[in-house]
């Protein structure tokens, strides 16, 4: 096949609809009526001949030939904007988009404050923050779909360049009359039989107790779903269930909520955060900026 005959836009709807699995989605990202991203698709199937997509009433997923042109295509999206980074800053500083992908406190916690100080520096950059588990962040940056990850625990970052950014503990709230209150200590899995206050279950820190539940052999009795941690204290405070948050959350929350905090024995509570990138020295002006003041802010 010609290579002029690729076209960017058909190959930024790709990205976008096999990362959102699902045609109307994928469009709406790109900006496509989905007419004339079926078009598209269609299009590029025949050019190429072959499938690219898998259909089903659940939506769409990439047949091992639209893996390949996956993986291609987030390796073109990143050289050009090493390419728009590199050739803007001869003129305006430095401009362009971050991808970037982060567990649950970094985003409640850390990143806000961070971020805030960088754009208002670099009010040329932008920035794509999504929250997900450590596992599928790592996953993510290898695979080039975004640029940088914040991530937690022994997740497999063979390959990838590691930097270590802060320390964080997690924690059990319980109500301040609660019979543990005055432990000051507990081990997870004798709070396993409680009932618990959650985030909700798209939130990575939800997906991190299931699993040290599942490890322990138990799975969690879950009263009641909450979208922050505000909420889940409210709750805690209000005797629903405990609740697993955050060290640096707990004490920001505990002066103004009716409850007690509880450290947790086991070795996993401690957790390392990390930044994780492909290369260091392969990533665009900006995206290295923003890696550079991550690490110097602390």
């Amino acid at each position: 096949m010609n290579p002029l005959r690729y076209d960017l836009v058909d190959l930024r709807l790709y990205v976008a609809i096999a990362e959102a699995g699902n045609l109307t989605r994928g469009a709406e990202r790109a900006h496509l009526s989905v007419g004339a991203a079926s078009m598209r698709i269609k299009n590029l199937e025949e050019a190429l001949d072959t499938q690219l997509f898998t259909r089903s009433s659940q939506g769409v997923s990439p047949t091992p030939a639209g893996e390949a042109l996956l993986a291609h295509a987030h390796r073109i999206f990143r050289e050009i904007e090493r390419l728009h980074g590199g050739m803007q800053a001869f003129s305006r500083g430095v401009k362009g988009k971050v991808r970037m992908f982060a567990n649950t406190t970094a985003i409640s916690e850390i990143l806000p404050a961070a971020l805030g100080r960088f754009l208002a520096a670099h009010p040329q950059v932008d920035i794509e923050l999504e929250e997900r588990l450590s596992p599928e962040i790592a996953r993510a940056v290898a695979d080039g779909g975004i640029d940088i990850g914040i991530l937690a625990g022994t997740v497999q970052t063979d390959g990838l360049d590691v930097l270590p950014y802060q320390r964080d503990r997690l924690v059990l709230a319980v109500a301040r009359d609660h019979e543990l209150a005055r432990r000051g200590r507990i081990d997870f899995a004798e709070a396993l039989p409680l009932n618990f206050v959650s985030l909700q279950r798209d939130s990575a820190i939800h997906g991190f107790t299931e699993k040290i539940a599942a490890d322990l052999g138990a799975s969690l009795s879950i009263r009641i779903r909450v979208s922050g941690f505000e909420s889940l204290c409210r709750m805690v405070e209000a005797d629903v269930g405990v609740g697993l948050l955050p060290g640096s959350v707990a004490d920001r929350l505990a002066a103004s909520h009716a409850i007690a905090i509880l450290e947790l024995t086991d070795p996993w509570a401690l957790r390392e955060l990390k930044i994780c990138v492909r290369k260091l020295d392969e990533l665009p002006a900006f995206a290295r900026a923003l890696v550079d003041h991550l690490i110097g802010v602390g």
